[in-house]
């Protein structure tokens, strides 16, 4: 027989891949599906959409409000009691693991994350809008002012970043400390183990597919209206639903192709963009506006918030009841709740090797500075040209148009033209930088996540993402945006409060793992050295009897303590051992009016691990249960077990204890 010619020996060429196969198929289609029937539905009856949205909207408000707002507030002390806890000292990482970035890196990823259309777009109109409506009391007053940039900063504050840093804890934990996929269904790993991978899990992150893609609607939408105000002032070109469908779908593109470009390549090089345009414009407005005034206001602005903040927190106005809290604090909360997801990836993915502690500190107050100084110097430049300079029309303005408000805004400083410029460019790179991060991050969820996607994929969520946008719009323009935004995150406020439950389960579990390995007491490997190893192993692998440990402990145990006992009776002492019915022996060693000394071993049952059954299904039964050979001392139970250990062992570690015993009374003395 010839021998096989080489072309004949070569294995046979990768197959091309189907262009499905990276789809995650039980998250990806229900997503789309869900999506495309809402964005056909308002093209087709935009009424009707109106209709369902401002319902769903209606229904949050009026019937679930107390919910989110208790959820929100939840958050808040869940992400706050963490940080000061135990849980506060364990890493996102292994033990040994050290931050991807420094101190002044993180801090300025951080201090970019907090940015966003919604700055731009409310950082005149709200407090103008609050000014000249509050919630209580009378508008346009000195109380009004104060009232509107204290609900501002509440709407802006450390509620958002606590909702943010939830969700990025729980992803950062599970992924870099417990090797789980970056998945939001990872935090129910506690809770129901290997079912994330199955139906729940999909749920689970479908979940925060939707309300990601609304959340980012949302800013899309409030980006592209604003930039339509902005080109209105510039060059003229026309406000209106057709003028914004034009500009979604142009910027869509953009951010399409920065998409298609990658994280490092696109997103990167536009936020790093973004950062010094916004800079300048904050720089420029603090120092043509009154400077002094807005240097004074940043003080008591903070002050008032940190003042009111309980108060604040659980406020429903359920004594002057009304729509406001729906059109305001239950859309921001929705807002950010939509958002988290989003945000709370790009967070985990910088935060590698922080300790939680270090990772709350960071994420709840370096981008909030940041958040209260652009309010201050925007809100209270825009209350101080009302109030002092007399410019009542800003106050019409933005209530016929908040859109305009930034713009009008700057028209009474100099340069006008060309803040207004730098004002619409920064407001497209957000547009554009919320875009392409948020398909990114709808994209992982989507995949399989084995290898990178195909850019195919990447593109259909970037696209659906711009025409979602259009929908609400067409469907309602801002109250579509805001209804919508409300609905999809009450699902995934669900989601959040059982990440909450998870995680707490996953660190206690952690922190009593690190704290047995670290105290916990094991068998000599004997005194004086040697040591057979083999019995030590067999010791290991075993599982005694009730009766096995009961008879270990009246053979060895006790003649053990008798022993110590007759010594330290000659030492003068009052010593007694006793016997107990349930197999236990224990010393006691008086010390007068001082605390005495208690030396106990106890039979402790146990129930057998599963590997210990041919068929780990079976239901357990009593007779299963095997027993340990327990210390306990007066504070009770010390967790490690005696059985097998020779009486000289049982003799020196009751010494030991001893010996801190007389160590905590010469301490205490």
């Amino acid at each position: 027989m010839n021998d096989p010619s080489p072309r004949e020996t070569a294995p046979p060429a990768a197959s091309p891949r189907k262009w499905n196969a990276y789809i995650l198929g039980p998250v990806f289609y229900p997503s789309a599906l869900i999506v495309l029937a809402l964005i056909v539905l308002s093209f087709v009856a935009p009424d009707f959409a109106d209709a369902v949205f401002g319902g769903a909207k209606d229904w949050v408000a009026a019937d679930a409000g107390w919910f989110t707002v208790l959820a929100v507030a939840g958050f808040l002390v869940f992400i706050v009691g963490i940080a000061v806890s135990g849980f506060g000292r364990l890493k996102l990482g292994p033990d040994h693991s050290r931050p991807d970035y420094s101190y002044a890196t993180w801090f300025a990823m951080l201090f970019a994350a907090g940015m966003g259309i919604g700055l731009m777009f409310f950082g005149v109109a709200e407090p103008i809008m609050h000014y000249a409506d509050p919630p209580v009391g009378d508008p346009e007053t000195v109380d009004a002012a104060r009232q509107a940039m204290r609900i501002t900063f509440f709407h802006w504050g450390v509620h958002a970043w606590a909702i943010y840093a939830v969700v990025a804890l729980a992803l950062a934990y599970f992924a870099y400390r417990h090797g789980l996929p970056l998945r939001i269904r990872s935090s129910l790993y506690p809770l129901i183990g290997e079912r994330i991978h199955g139906p729940i899990g999909h749920a689970v992150d479908t979940f925060a597919v939707l309300g990601t893609i609304f959340g980012l609607a949302t800013s899309l939408g409030f980006g592209v209206i604003q930039i339509n105000a902005g080109l209105n002032y510039l060059f003229d070109v026309p406000v209106g639903t057709t003028t914004q469908v034009i500009l979604i779908a142009v910027i869509t593109l953009i951010a399409t192709g920065s998409v298609v470009s990658g994280l490092d390549k696109g997103v990167r090089r536009l936020s790093e963009l973004n950062m010094i345009m916004a800079v300048m414009l904050l720089a420029f407005v603090l120092v043509a506006g009154p400077t002094v005034h807005l240097l004074q206001a940043f003080v008591q602005n903070t002050g008032m918030y940190v003042s009111s903040l309980f108060a604040m927190t659980f406020n429903l106005y359920a004594y002057e009841p009304s729509g406001w809290i729906g059109g305001w604090t239950l859309f921001y909360w929705g807002w950010w709740i939509a958002w988290s997801p989003f945000v709370g990836m790009f967070i985990a993915r910088i935060s590698r090797g922080r300790t939680i502690r270090e990772f709350v500190v960071g994420v709840l107050l370096v981008p909030l500075g940041f958040t209260f100084l652009w309010m201050t110097i925007y809100g209270n430049t825009a209350l101080h040209m009302v109030m002092v300079d007399g410019i009542g029309s800003l106050v019409d303005t933005v209530a016929a148009d908040s859109s305009v408000a930034l713009f009008q805004f700057l028209e009474n400083l100099p340069m006008s033209g060309v803040t207004s410029a730098l004002a619409t460019a920064l407001v497209v790179v957000f547009f554009v930088t919320s875009s392409d991060s948020g398909s990114l991050v709808i994209d992982m969820l989507t995949s399989k996540g084995e290898e990178e996607s195909p850019v195919w994929q990447r593109i259909f969520w970037a696209l659906l993402e711009g025409v979602v946008a259009i929908a609400l719009l067409i469907a309602g323009g801002l109250g579509a945006l805001q209804a919508a935004t409300i609905a999809s995150a009450l699902p995934f406020t669900v989601v959040m409060l059982l990440m909450c439950w998870g995680m707490v389960r996953a660190m206690r579990l952690d922190v009593v793992k690190r704290t047995s390995l670290r105290e916990a007491r094991i068998a000599p490997v004997g005194i004086g050295g040697g040591g057979d190893w083999r019995a030590r192993l067999r010791a290991l692998a075993r599982h005694p009897s009730q009766q096995e440990v009961r008879s270990y402990i009246a053979n060895q145990v006790r003649p053990a303590l008798e022993e110590v006992a007759t010594e330290l009776r000659r030492q003068g002492l009052e010593v007694h051992v006793e016997d107990g019915d349930d197999g236990r022996v224990w010393l006691r060693v008086g010390h007068g009016e001082e605390m005495d000394f208690f030396y106990a071993v106890h039979p402790v049952a146990y129930e057998p691990p599963s590997f210990m059954f041919e068929d780990p299904r079976r239901r357990r039964q009593d007779d299963d249960r095997y027993f340990r050979a327990e210390v306990h001392l007066r504070e009770g139970g010390q967790d490690y077990d005696v059985m097998g250990w020779r009486r000289d062992e049982l003799i020196h570690d009751v010494l030991d204890q001893y010996q801190r015993h007389m160590h905590f009374l010469d301490v205490v003395r």
